[in-house]
């Protein structure tokens, strides 16, 4: 199946630095992953929260499948993640840590067709690291310029 879904979190690699990553699977509805395939999703205000030793993403918005009927789904639910329990134990002992949380990165389709979250452990960043970032960034585009000609 080849399928080239890649929605990223842009705002996530600017606000926060990102300790650790993780590739979890979603637990999704029928119309939901419809939706993925067609790309009509967004990661800006989403965020990941234990309930019960489970991991969640909240605030993901999955725009509802234009073919659905009345069984079509909620577009801002809370969606399971699913993760070795290994994987589960160190993401919430980290995220109990001052200034750690868990944010989506990056929605893509394997090569098996499953819908997949990239998910990091991530510290804010301050003020001054968000203007060294972007600094960095304009270099770089100045040097990609020059090198070009």
């Amino acid at each position: 199946m080849k399928n080239h879904v890649h929605i990223k979190n842009r705002k996530a690699s600017f606000l926060y630095e990102f300790i650790e990553k993780y590739v979890a699977g979603i637990q999704l509805l029928g119309t939901e992953i419809k939706s993925i395939r067609t790309g009509k999703v967004s990661l800006n205000e989403a965020y990941c929260t234990f309930r019960d030793h489970e991991l969640y993403v909240k605030g993901m918005h999955i725009a509802e499948y234009e073919m659905g009927n009345i069984n079509n789904h909620e577009t801002k639910r809370d969606r399971k993640l699913l993760l070795n329990h290994r994987e589960l134990l160190r993401l919430e002992k980290g995220s109990t840590e001052k200034g750690l949380t868990i944010v989506p990165t990056r929605l893509f389709i394997n090569e098996r067709g499953l819908a997949k979250l990239e998910i990091a452990l991530a510290r804010g960043k301050k003020q001054y690291d968000r203007r060294e970032s972007l600094k960095e960034k304009d270099t770089q585009k100045e040097m990609n310029r020059l090198l070009r000609r």
